[in-house]
């Protein structure tokens, strides 16, 4: 069967682009032929400055030289943002283009109805208008623009990445709701997912993992070349740093007499030397948690990736990315303990982890989450309520 994968756009997050390669991984192993739906990135067309801007130009550049002190001046500074925007991501296009085989258009009405047997929506958060609807209408991760072909539809992990869809206006909420009515099958990423397309859409959707997770270990160290060398054993991946955040970061490394080390860079910050708004290698974050002993971070993928590699490891919430999502995982696999609401509660926290419950725990739900995608992809997903009915007549 010839499936599309439809979620976020692959650009410089690592979650984003793992999950991609693990659910096109997955299903490659089913025996399908898979490609991710490149849209609306990586495609730049050149387009001629607008006169307004043209006008500015020399204002800018004496705002530039003499009140921001870019002494460069303003046309050389012009030059190192545009050379940022084409390098900060070149080793995450590099494993996009070894290792995730894609399709690609400008809009995703400019897909062909003969391209897919299939659709698979997600995961990440793909139903979170804030995110996809950035590049595309919020309906067309749906499959808006699939409405008429015949395929199969099957949502696998998607993610709202909230607890409601307030983002959502009221004919948007009424078209989506029309068009999840037309999948074949509905998973989501989050209990949360669950009670959204329960209430809003009168619809199933089975909790299942996210496509990371349907991975082993041993699948992401391939991804690692031998010659990477540890940098310390204490790994920090905070998405948003402050100053006291790193204060108490080194506290606590100096109290366990540990050597912290990151791998963040800062791609949207053109305040920054051009070095420090590339973005590291995937291997090097996948070697990240292969290396260090504990790590800290207020990202959901570095969560999952603590897991996989079975580190110890504290998450501290970030209301600003969505909580529900960390939850949600924390709960599947009984380990909201690792939850901290403030940096300093680093100091206070000393618990261990029963790696050998927690792995059976994922084998279990590895397995489980596998089925769903692999029946889905063979007949419509009939919900347990509905098939309790049908056995018992």
């Amino acid at each position: 069967m010839k499936i599309g994968i439809l979620t976020l756009p692959l650009h410089t997050n690592y979650g984003g682009i793992l999950q991609a390669y693990a659910l096109q991984t997955v299903l490659e192993r089913m025996g399908h032929e898979v490609a991710v739906i490149n849209y609306n990135q990586h495609i730049k067309k050149y387009v001629a400055d607008p006169k307004w801007r043209r006008y500015l130009t020399y204002p800018w550049r004496f705002i530039n030289k003499y009140i921001l002190h870019r002494n460069k001046g303003f046309i050389q500074y012009e030059k190192e943002i545009n050379k940022s925007r084409r390098y900060k991501d070149k080793y995450l296009k590099d494993f996009i283009s070894q290792h995730v085989k894609y399709v690609s258009c400008d809009t995703l009405s400019e897909l062909d109805a003969h391209t897919f047997d299939a659709i698979v929506v997600g995961s990440d958060q793909v139903w979170r208008k804030a995110y996809f609807g950035n590049s595309e209408r919020i309906e067309n991760a749906y499959l808006a623009f699939a409405q008429n072909w015949n395929i199969r539809r099957v949502a696998y992990a998607a993610s709202f990445g909230k607890d409601s869809i307030d983002e959502y206006n009221g004919l948007e909420k009424e078209a989506c709701k029309d068009l999840i009515h037309k999948f074949d099958a509905i998973s989501v990423r989050e209990n949360a997912g669950v009670d959204i397309c329960n209430n809003e859409y009168n619809i199933f959707a089975k909790c299942v993992l996210d496509p990371t997770l349907l991975l082993s270990r041993n699948d992401y160290n391939q991804l690692i070349p031998v010659q990477e060398e540890n940098k310390g054993d204490l790994f920090y991946y905070i998405l948003d740093e402050t100053p006291e955040i790193l204060q108490e970061i080194d506290r606590y490394a100096l109290l366990k007499k540990s050597k912290s080390f990151r791998i963040n860079a800062l791609p949207e910050d053109s305040n920054v030397p051009l070095e420090q708004r590339i973005q590291r290698p995937i291997s090097e974050w996948l070697h990240a948690f292969a290396s260090a002993n504990e790590i800290i971070t207020d990202s959901f993928h570095a969560c999952v990736f603590s897991i996989i590699y079975n580190k110890s490891f504290w998450v501290l919430l970030n209301p600003n990315r969505g909580m529900s999502r960390i939850h949600s995982l924390l709960e599947t696999f009984g380990l909201q303990d690792r939850v901290i609401y403030a940096i300093d509660e680093l100091h206070t926290k000393d618990r261990t982890i029963d790696w050998d419950k927690i792995n059976r725990i994922h084998d279990e739900r590895r397995k489980d989450s596998i089925g769903f995608l692999t029946d889905s992809l063979k007949s419509k997903i009939t919900p347990p309520d509905v098939q309790m009915s049908i056995n018992a007549q």
